[in-house]
């Protein structure tokens, strides 16, 4: 992992919920924006990656590609495809640019094949067909369109044996400006949902009321933030994955954030454990930054401003207090 800056994993993020796949013309689609951004129970996300968009759709017929991709009459089709019927979850994930479209891909197959998921088919670079066909016409996605040879694809299915009866499509492509892009699809029976989505479900007819902070806290927060350049966040929970636990305290940031549109920071997290090496604190510490720019995203703040980053135990300096697993906010 590179160290020694906070620019490690900036994103440019636009939370535009997309129809994607390809639903058959005349069926109805129910949509469901899911927020909290976790991993499909079925499959996990890329250790260094970030979930930058994540829907569900309920019900829906779907066709699975099961071969490569041409156009006929001016119908983009595969040879070989499978319909299906289900909930259809769709997951993008942004992948840090140490690694590239192929570590991605032999990582997907080699856990799905751990899974006992059959393999249905695979293409690699240009075998697969027109990137263009594959982000516009097949998963209607426009960030997933890159050069031809850049691109991975994969599908596999669950065996017969196991309850979730679930397919998967798993999309990879490096674009031109050399970020990497993650994509995946799992169709299961319709009525399917893990608990992560049953608790992340946004009811968007009713939204919750929520107290806001008071002006003085915020008008405190600013004020620390640009005297000294950096503000240790309190009260901040996490799970054993190093996600944010719930419910999460950031509503005195996410409004000091919106009282000044000009402030843009970094998410730095710290931590330091005994009997873990310096790459899996690295690693940890990365995803508790990134678990908190996704909620500060959710929440409104555009990604633009927000890069976060990982030290590990490397700056082991604190002001006050016992500081060995914080999270800093630092004025860019």
């Amino acid at each position: 992992m590179m160290l020694g800056t906070y620019k490690f994993a900036s994103r440019f993020l636009s939370l535009v919920i997309l129809l994607l796949g390809l639903p058959v013309v005349g069926t109805a689609q129910s949509e469901d924006v899911v927020v909290g951004f976790s991993d499909h129970s079925l499959i996990a996300g890329y250790t260094y990656s970030e979930i930058i968009e994540r829907e569900l759709q309920r019900d829906i017929n779907y066709r699975i590609v099961l071969g490569a991709l041409e156009r006929v009459r001016g119908e983009v089709i595969p040879e070989e495809s499978e319909r299906l019927r289900g909930d259809v979850t769709k997951i993008t994930y942004e992948v840090s640019q140490e690694f590239s479209g192929s570590d991605v891909y032999a990582f997907y197959q080699e856990q799905l094949t751990n899974n006992n998921y059959e393999l249905l088919y695979s293409c690699e670079g240009r075998e697969c067909g027109s990137s263009n066909y594959w982000a516009n016409d097949i998963f209607r996605n426009r960030i997933l369109y890159g050069p031809e040879r850049n691109q991975h694809f994969m599908a596999f299915r669950a065996s017969s044996a196991q309850e979730s009866g679930a397919y998967f499509s798993v999309y990879i492509i490096t674009r031109v400006n050399r970020k990497i892009y993650a994509y995946i699809e799992v169709v299961e029976p319709a009525g399917t949902q893990d608990p992560e989505q049953v608790a992340a479900i946004v009811d968007i007819e009713e939204p919750e009321l929520v107290e806001q902070p008071s002006g003085v806290v915020v008008t405190n927060l600013l004020q620390q933030l640009r005297d000294q350049g950096s503000v240790v966040l309190p009260a901040l929970r996490f799970q054993s994955n190093d996600r944010l636990a719930t419910p999460v305290d950031i509503d005195s940031l996410v409004a000091a954030l919106n009282s000044d549109q000009s402030l843009s920071v970094y998410l730095v997290a710290h931590l330091k454990q005994d009997g873990q090496s310096l790459e899996e604190l690295m690693r940890r510490s990365t995803s508790r930054a990134n678990s908190l720019r996704q909620a500060l995203i959710a929440a409104g703040i555009g990604a633009q401003r927000i890069e976060a980053a990982g030290v590990g135990p490397l700056a082991p300096f604190c002001a006050t207090g016992n500081c060995q697993e914080r999270i800093e906010i630092v004025l860019r």
